[in-house]
């Protein structure tokens, strides 16, 4: 059975920077497209960030400011959020899906982890 379980949320000022971590369990994810998603009150859910063996994918809106990373040793993926603004608050989702699929789109994947809050006061 595969397991996410997120880490690292939290309050943070605008143009300040948070971690979040996602760490896998019951599968090893070297074959598995892994996802960041968030979700604000009231709004519907979004892609944020992916990656799979190849290559990494990011959304317009979080460009050059987050950063999505791996590490196979610890099965455990890592968003590095800088230069947060408040419109980045939101719950703060990982996904994965075995083998390849269309990245952004949250119906594309099979696990979820729990959520981690990120809160960005202006």
């Amino acid at each position: 059975q595969v397991q996410l379980v997120e880490s690292g949320g939290g309050l943070v000022q605008a143009g300040g920077s948070l971690r979040l971590s996602c760490a896998l369990s019951g599968r090893t994810f070297g074959r598995y497209l892994m996802g960041w998603f968030r979700q604000a009150p009231g709004k519907e859910r979004e892609f944020v960030a992916a990656l799979n063996y190849w290559n990494t994918y990011y959304a317009d809106s979080v460009k050059g400011r987050f950063t999505i990373s791996s590490d196979n040793a610890k099965n455990t993926i890592y968003l590095q959020m800088n230069s947060l603004k408040p419109e980045d608050t939101a719950a703060y989702f990982c996904a994965a899906r075995y083998g390849g699929g269309r990245y952004a789109s949250g119906d594309e994947y099979d696990y979820w982890g729990q959520g981690t809050q990120v809160t960005v006061s202006s």
